[in-house]
């Protein structure tokens, strides 16, 4: 007969070697085809999938390795109101754990967004650059990939 566990012994900072993401990025675009385009082309998500309805994405989730990122079109709706204003101020970024920095910037920079901050080897051993998508969002991509179960540099 199977144990049950006791609710006040269980954790979320209990986790397995397989057990999915807990945190998923979303994203809200003014143009969601171009968007999904940009990262599946030039950034290299794969769909995982996409729900329509008629022309307007409703939810979509790309992946990149073992990580998804979901989004779907602006809205007016009440969580659209909640996620702020493209054209404001913003305090979010999205930091992508890549192999080939070097190969991602040259398909990025060709692709002709604005580079933030160029390629460069950081202090802790990153190699690293900062780019804004077609929307207007800021990501970093760079070879350092902290992991859960690891001590901290």
């Amino acid at each position: 007969m199977a144990q049950q566990q006791s609710a006040r012994s269980f954790s979320v900072t209990q986790r397995s070697e397989n057990e999915a993401p807990r945190i998923y990025p979303t994203m809200r675009c003014r143009n969601d085809e171009a968007m999904i385009g940009w990262l599946k082309d030039v950034i290299g998500f794969t769909e995982r999938v996409i729900y329509r309805n008629g022309d307007t994405v409703q939810h979509a989730e790309l992946a990149y390795g073992s990580s998804l990122l979901m989004l779907g079109q602006c809205s007016d709706d009440e969580y659209g109101k909640l996620v702020g204003d493209i054209n404001g101020r913003r305090t979010d970024a999205l930091y992508v754990a890549v192999d080939d920095p070097d190969g991602l910037y040259a398909k990025v920079k060709a692709s002709g967004v604005k580079i933030e901050m160029e390629l460069h080897d950081t202090d802790y051993g990153s190699r690293n650059f900062a780019c804004r998508d077609p929307e207007g969002n800021l990501w970093n991509f760079g070879t350092y990939r902290p992991n859960a179960d690891e001590k901290p540099l």
